[in-house]
């Protein structure tokens, strides 16, 4: 059911924990399943300096916060923003299709701590990492 990379990521996650000195804090959870993602970077010249996360959910989405993490680790805002989850499920050789909603909530995690760096530093996240509210006259 599971490849050996997510299982991998599940039983030895990286990155795992609080980031004291993170300049750069997102939350996402899915409302269906229960899970909770949450990403702490450590921003410093535009590059991902240090990253870290606490998930609450399934093996899918511990596995899928571990991989986020390290796709973006040591890269810029920019490259970090152009992260898919489609990347995070091929970068874990695949998930069953009822867990790719994890890898969804894993890019989400990213740019909602992205934006939360943005707003700290006095800028409108929304045109650089688009909208991640719960708001009426969005999709989301």
């Amino acid at each position: 059911m599971y490849t050996e990379k997510v299982m991998d990521h599940f039983a030895n996650p990286r990155n795992v924990g609080e980031l004291p000195d993170a300049n750069a804090i997102g939350q996402v959870g899915n409302p269906k399943c229960g899970d909770i993602m949450k990403i702490y970077m450590k921003i410093e010249d535009e590059v991902i300096k240090d990253i870290s996360f606490k998930t609450f959910g399934c093996g899918a989405a511990i596995a899928t916060s571990s991989m986020a993490t390290e796709l973006v680790k040591g890269k810029t805002i920019q490259d970090a923003l152009a992260l898919t989850n489609k990347a995070v499920v091929e970068a874990l050789d695949g998930l069953p299709p009822a867990k790719i909603h994890c890898s969804v909530l894993a890019e989400q995690g990213i740019k909602a701590a992205i934006a939360d760096y943005y707003k700290r530093q006095g800028i409108d996240p929304e045109p650089i990492v688009g909208c991640h509210c719960d708001c009426e006259h969005c999709e989301h």
